[in-house]
This record gives C-alpha cells, sequence and structure tokens, in this order.
C-alpha cells in the first residue's frame, strides 16, 4: 500500500493577508505545494489528501485536482469548528480553526494507510519526501512515527519571528520532547532567540526543528482524537488556544508507548509566514528551475 500526503491547507493566512496557499511561484504559475506533491509523486507516494474548508473545495478541485488526474489519486477532507467538540459548545468568539492535530484529526475515515503531513506553504526539497517516503514503507508501526528534522538556521525568516517545533533528541536520534516555541527569531547580534513570557532565550543555530513534516501510520489519528477531548477540556473557551501535532507527538513519546524518530535533512526551507517573504521564495524556486531540479512546467 503506498502512503497518502496530507496537506495542511486550511490556515486563514492571517499573518500573510491572503490565500497564500494559492499563489503561483513557479515559471508556469505553480504554487509551493505543487513543487512538494511533485516531489511526493517522484517519491512514490500514491494519493494527496488536501485538508481544507469545504467552501474552499471547487476551487481547490479546479485549481489543482484536474491538474493532478492521472498523476496522483487526489481527495479531499474539510476541517470545521463543529467536527469531534462532541457534546461541548462552540463559543462564539472562537475563529480561527482548532490547529494542525484538529486537522488531522478531520481525516478520520479518508486517510487508512500510512500517511505524511506537510504545510501547504512551505517548500520542504525532495530528499524530505524521499525519507520520508522510505521511513512510511519500511519502519513505520504502530508504536513508531518520524519528524523530518530541518536545521533551524534553515528555516528563518528576514521578516518577522517563525513558530517552530523544537526537537530534543538522544543519542540514537529519537525524540526525547518536542517544544513549541512560537516567537523565534535572529536578533540584531545574529543569535538566534526565542520569545515567551519569561522573557528571551536562546536557542542553537543547529538545533532539529519540526517544520509540520511528519511520518504516521493512520492509528495516529486516534491519538489525535483522544487527546483533542482532553484540550476541549482544558482550553475550550480560550479563543487563542491551538491543538498542535508537536503537542500530540510529545504527549505520546512521553507516555513511553510511542517512539518518535528525527530524520535529519540538509534541505533549505522556505516560505511564505509573511507577505514580504514572496520575492524570495520566487527567486529560490527560480534558482532551482534554472539549475535543473525541476523542469519549467511540473504539469
Amino acid at each position: 500500500m503506498k502512503p497518502t500526503l496530507v496537506v495542511l491547507a486550511a490556515g486563514m493566512a492571517s499573518r500573510y493577508g491572503s490565500m497564500k496557499q494559492t499563489q503561483g511561484f513557479g515559471p508556469s504559475n505553480e504554487t509551493i505545494m505543487e513543487y512538494s506533491i511533485y516531489d511526493a509523486i517522484q517519491a512514490g507516494f500514491g494519493k494527496v489528501v488536501f485538508l481544507i474548508r469545504e467552501e474552499f473545495a471547487t476551487m481547490f478541485q479546479e485549481s489543482f485536482g484536474n491538474k493532478l488526474t492521472g498523476k496522483i489519486e487526489v481527495d479531499y477532507a474539510f476541517q470545521e469548528l463543529s467536527k469531534f467538540i462532541g457534546e461541548h459548545q462552540l463559543p462564539a468568539e472562537r475563529k480561527k480553526p482548532w490547529g494542525t492535530a484538529h486537522a488531522v484529526l478531520c481525516c478520520k475515515g479518508i486517510v487508512n494507510e500510512p500517511f505524511a503531513v506537510i504545510n501547504a506553504d512551505d517548500f520542504y526539497g525532495r530528499d524530505g519526501f524521499v525519507k520520508a517516503y522510505q521511513f512510511l514503507t519500511k519502519e513505520a508501526t504502530e508504536n513508531k512515527y518520524a519528524i523530518i528534522g530541518y536545521e533551524l538556521k534553515k528555516t528563518l525568516s528576514d521578516n518577522g519571528s517563525v513558530s517552530r517545533g523544537v526537537c530534543n533528541v538522544d543519542a540514537e536520534g529519537n525524540l526525547i520532547d518536542i517544544n513549541e516555541r512560537t516567537k523565534i527569531y535572529r536578533n540584531t547580534e545574529g543569535i538566534i532567540t526565542y520569545e515567551d513570557d519569561n522573557g528571551l532565550h536562546e536557542v542553537g543555530e543547529d538545533s532539529s526543528v519540526s517544520m509540520n513534516f511528519f511520518a504516521f501510520p493512520p492509528t495516529f489519528i486516534n491519538e489525535c482524537e483522544r487527546y483533542f477531548h482532553n484540550f476541549l477540556e482544558t482550553d475550550i473557551n480560550n479563543p487563542k488556544s491551538e491543538f498542535f501535532i508537536p503537542l500530540v507527538v510529545d504527549k505520546v513519546v512521553k507516555s513511553g508507548t510511542i517512539n518518535v524518530k528525527v530524520i535529519p535533512t540538509s534541505s533549505q526551507w522556505f516560505g511564505v509566514t509573511y507577505k514580504e517573504d514572496a520575492p524570495d521564495v520566487k527567486a529560490s524556486v527560480d534558482a532551482l528551475v534554472a539549475s535543473g531540479e525541476y523542469p519549467s512546467s511540473l504539469w
């Protein structure tokens, strides 16, 4: 059974200010996610599932589904605030999606095979997809997950702070814990720091970080459902709270029942966290096309 690629594209693009998931950056107006899908096809993935809001379904089908016909199986999952909240009342002030782990939960019944998860607006590089495919087809079990780990220094934006899951790994490359840091940037002295309620903290340039590129067995979706119920009990009335994939991964690792392998990649990440990132992203894509890494027209 070939693994599936889940593309998280339901975010509201609040910092970017537009639907960055559908902005073209390639020579033939390809989006960033199309380069990820192209790399996944080359690596051997058999299906792509777009995790979106239902009102975007027609647009996604017209923009992406049609051009992928005959190249990879395509399906859709919809993230809505009311899904999987059970008997809880949805707070009126809740506007933003519940978060990436809830997005994965919304794939229940649609994704039934080993799968990788990525963000729609991050460029990951082909090496990550090759390594994810190898893990999913040769190593993944109900008790073994993987994170494709990027070097922190290769994942920063020049235009503002970023959020990263900073991985603490043992000598064998297995995850000890993962901490979501939401304000990471290089300061005026050139030192990478993160900011929290207790002030500023230095973090190593070569730290392995999660870019929301994970490899899971299908049973991970059940773990998301279990921990989402716990999350709602404590955080449903906090309009800013988010149920992140790294939160679930950290909990299962600390439970002692799951091993998570952090698979390093030397690929250079780039993405469009801020609108000001767009010219640099386009220049990076153009350079990869010019070098022969990608064709001038993917499809």
